[in-house]
Parts: structure tokens; C-alpha cells; sequence
């Protein structure tokens, strides 16, 4: 596939346990086949303050999709550019029909703060009561690898390197 770039509207679809948890639009920015880079607004009504990291009005997600690769990651910026962070989420490989991309949430996560100096894993309490473990054995051992990998990478200050197309980095 050639790759694709520009700058037309998509829809985000997240969804957990069987159900859509979200659907928000996005601006599509690169499609090469395998990765996929969006940007879109904070989806949710109000302020998310986790404690590490506060999602608000205003911010902006530079989001990363695979369909190869059992994570994405979003890197957050405020309305002014400035960085907060990455959030990583372990999901299955990302699906893009053109107009759509799916992405199933494996309830891992990983944040990421703009100085590197936080890395922290999130969740992983309730990717136990999941039961992934159970019912899909092959898809909980991706996705702990996916954690292990995204986390290497966050440690190592490489997380960069995987938001790249053609030798640019999406800023």
C-alpha cells in the first residue's frame, strides 16, 4: 500500500469488553499500511485528572496506530503545544477501513511523563479480573509483551523513535 497522508476526517472507535467505549473524530496525518497517525481533540466532557497527568478541553492527542503491533500511543499536548506525556495503550493490532479506525483496549496502559522521568504501568489489576488469561491465553501473552515493550522503550527515552514516518517526526 502507498502511503497516504493528508488531512481528511476519520473516526476513532475504542472499544472494551465487546462494546464501543468511545467514538470521537480525528484528522487523519499518515497511513502507510501499517501505521497510522491521527490527531484529535480530548474526546471526553471536562477535566480527567489521574493524579500523574490532567486530560482537559484544550489538549490535543497525537495518536499512533499498528496493525501490526498490539499497542498505540498518544502523545498529549496542550491547546499551546505543550507537551504532558504519553499515553500507551496495549490494544490488539488497529483495523482501518479508510473512514474508521477500531481498536479493541486490553485494559494495560502506560504513561509516560514529557521529561521521561515517570513511567508508570497502569491497570494491570484490571487486566487480571479481565480474564483475557482464560479466554484468549495468546492474546494476554501479546499483551503483556506489548507492556514489557512499549515500557523498554519508554525507559530506554526511545519512545520517540516509534512515532516516526519517513525519517519525520510528527510534531
Amino acid at each position: 500500500m502507498s502511503a497516504r497522508s493528508g488531512e481528511s476526517a476519520v473516526t476513532v472507535r475504542l472499544v472494551k469488553a465487546g462494546a464501543t467505549k468511545i467514538r470521537y473524530p480525528a484528522v487523519l496525518l499518515w497511513d502507510d499500511g501499517t501505521h497510522v497517525a491521527v490527531r484529535a481533540p480530548w474526546a471526553f466532557e471536562g477535566v480527567r485528572d489521574f493524579g500523574f497527568v490532567r486530560f482537559e478541553p484544550g489538549d490535543v492527542f497525537l495518536e499512533h496506530y499498528w496493525r501490526d503491533r498490539w499497542y498505540s500511543v498518544k502523545e498529549v499536548r496542550t491547546g499551546g503545544g505543550v507537551l504532558k506525556g504519553w499515553y500507551c495503550d496495549v490494544t490488539r493490532p488497529a483495523r482501518f477501513t479508510g473512514e474508521e479506525i477500531w481498536v479493541e483496549d486490553l485494559e494495560l496502559d502506560l504513561w509516560v511523563s514529557a521529561d521521561g522521568s515517570l513511567v508508570l504501568r497502569l491497570d494491570e489489576d484490571e487486566f487480571a479480573a479481565s480474564g483475557l488469561t482464560q479466554s484468549d491465553p495468546e492474546a494476554a501473552e501479546a499483551a503483556v509483551g506489548a507492556l514489557e515493550e512499549v515500557e523498554r522503550l519508554a525507559l530506554a527515552g526511545a519512545l520517540g523513535g516509534v512515532l516516526t514516518y519517513e525519517g519525520s517526526r510528527l510534531r
